[in-house]
């Protein structure tokens, strides 16, 4: 079992603790299949609560169900972002659209940025730290993931509750729309890790036949809803993002494919001309 956040080949989790760990927790965690067992029993004996509720947590770890839902947060861009039962746990991958957003946001004085499908806001809370002058917005379909969000954005920024553009006041444009829309085909989320097949919401996850059905709809209502000049970031899965940019070109958006090899991640960009 890895943790849902992680990629496979490292852990960053080790890095938030300096505990070292009890040998006989971490071979109850080997043996559970946990492939970052001394990382996760750290992190385990190092959350302030009573040895029984620890050892509570190391059951439930055993049993399987995700580590970040366990300790009550997740690793993301050097935050600690408050995660909830069923709100999409922020992946490292994501790191890529948090920097093109940086990127993109140079020379910008109090740029408005957009957090499309926000989950637990882990996207907005680390452009806000890189760039402390944003004014944010972020919406959500999921009540759960808004009120998580709601948490992890508490020094600024608006959360609302809605599908995707429909909550936003009418006169905004945006520098920076970002959206992690689902983008997981329906017939694949079967073959997903059960760390997040079994513990996020379906919606969070499901994009439809081709995994596209949400960046369809929020491509197409981009426009009018950028400022001039403005940008659309979009994660994507590296054989969807030649579509998504496709889509992104038939509205009229100048489309670039960004990897990320280190993060394993893709992410689509479309400028407003």
């Amino acid at each position: 079992m890895i943790p849902i956040g992680v990629r496979a080949s490292t852990c960053q989790y080790s890095l938030m603790t300096s505990v070292v760990p009890d040998s006989g927790l971490v071979a109850r965690l080997r043996a559970a299949g946990c492939v970052f067992a001394e990382e996760e029993a750290a992190l385990l004996e190092d959350a302030p609560v009573s040895p029984q509720e620890r050892e509570a947590m190391v059951v439930r770890r055993v049993a399987g169900e995700p580590l970040e839902l366990i300790l009550g947060w997740a690793e993301f861009c050097g935050l600690r972002i408050r995660v909830a039962p069923g709100v999409f746990v922020p992946r490292q991958r994501s790191g890529l659209v948090v920097e093109l957003v940086e990127t993109t946001l140079r020379g910008t004085v109090a740029p408005k940025v957009l957090d499309l499908c926000c989950g637990t806001g882990a996207l907005g809370a680390a452009v806000a730290v890189r760039r402390p002058d944003v004014r944010m917005w972020a919406t959500d379909i999921d009540p759960a993931a808004v009120e998580c969000a709601r948490a992890n954005l508490s020094s600024g920024g608006q959360v609302l509750l809605g599908d995707l553009y429909d909550p936003l006041p009418h006169d905004l444009a945006f520098d920076v729309i970002v959206a992690n829309a689902p983008y997981v085909p329906s017939d694949q989320i079967r073959n997903m890790p059960p760390e997040a097949r079994d513990h996020e919401h379906h919606v969070a996850l499901d994009g439809g036949a081709d995994g596209l059905d949400v960046q369809r709809r929020v491509i197409e209502q981009a426009p009018k809803h950028l400022a001039p000049g403005g940008v659309l970031v979009i994660e994507a899965g590296q054989e969807q993002a030649p579509v998504t940019a496709s889509l992104m070109r038939a509205q009229g958006l100048v489309a670039e494919v960004h990897h990320d090899e280190d993060l394993y991640a893709t992410a689509v960009t479309g400028t407003a001309r």
